[in-house]
């Protein structure tokens, strides 16, 4: 296949008037995709940057779309499951605008297919981030023992500690990360996390969802400050927030986790999340010398 088989477009009301059937057909493997695209709507272009992001579709020869792809600097760029063929088209059309890439995410193979074609065509170095899985719930379970505390949808109050707490997630994560004032708001906007809290009202863990979009909806982050660990309070934030998603109408409740941190992997499984598929991250360098 040629490299031009692959539209791209700065126009994200044209890439999901042509992608966005596509997309919604299998949410699931596409919540990334589908959950970035409705940021952005609803937040601005320039949400997770000042560079404008990148959209991208390939059609096959009857018109329908088959693959997909969203850029959003300085993340890397997601793609939707691709042949060898098909990624190895698509690197060497972003290698020919020089536009830089800090790397891919996306299937695991395709992830993988990707970051092997842009370290043979550009001499780059290329090193595998992380592993991923995706998890979709299936009958929840509330985690035992329970701990104590209970639940709130954090509000403009914890403004503050949402921020501080999402900062800090996204340091111990090593990702990169919007700007946590605006991320704060916009969670608070539509009560997107929900806290786990002593019956005082002090603040343990948090659990976020992304707003519902092609019926499903994403559980992250969850996060628990180091000292406070190992005693059930993110298990429980978890199960409350997924509860509160399918209590709303989400067909799909979704997660993903990092394969590196087995305890997440194994929390995840007893409260009821099923693996759907793994992913990987690739984060590309200079060239190699």
């Amino acid at each position: 296949m040629r490299p031009d088989d692959w539209y791209l477009t700065e126009d994200l009301d044209e890439f999901l008037a042509r992608a966005g059937g596509f997309l919604r057909s299998r949410p699931a493997l596409h919540t990334v995709p589908l959950t970035v695209a409705d940021a952005l709507r609803r937040r601005g272009l320039h949400l997770y940057g000042e560079e404008a992001p990148v959209f991208g579709l390939r059609e096959a020869d009857d018109g329908t779309v088959r693959a997909a792809l969203i850029h959003t600097p300085p993340f890397p760029v997601h793609v939707t499951a691709l042949t060898p063929r098909e990624a190895d088209a698509l690197v060497v059309r972003f290698a020919g605008l020089g536009r830089p890439l800090p790397g891919v995410s996306g299937p695991q193979e395709t992830a993988e297919s990707f970051a092997a074609a842009w370290r043979r065509h550009t001499g780059a170095a290329v090193a595998l981030d992380q592993r991923q899985r995706l998890y979709r719930l299936g009958e929840l379970t509330a985690p035992e023992p329970r701990p104590q505390g209970r639940a709130r949808i954090a509000g403009p109050g914890d403004r503050d500690l949402l921020i501080r707490w999402f900062e800090e997630f996204v340091k111990s994560t090593g990702s990169v990360g919007q700007d946590a004032g605006n991320w704060a708001d916009a969670r608070i906007s539509y009560g997107g996390v929900t806290l786990w809290e002593t019956a005082d009202g002090t603040p343990l863990a948090m659990a976020g969802a992304t707003p519902e979009t092609a019926g499903q909806v994403r559980i992250a982050p969850v996060y628990t400050p180091a000292g406070l660990r190992g005693r059930g309070y993110a298990g429980a934030a978890t199960a409350e927030v997924s509860r509160a998603a399918r209590e709303a109408g989400a067909a799909e409740v979704l997660l993903f986790t990092d394969l590196g941190n087995p305890t997440s992997n194994g929390l995840y499984q007893r409260i009821g999340y099923r693996p759907v598929a793994d992913f990987t991250v690739w984060r590309f360098g200079g060239a190699e010398g």
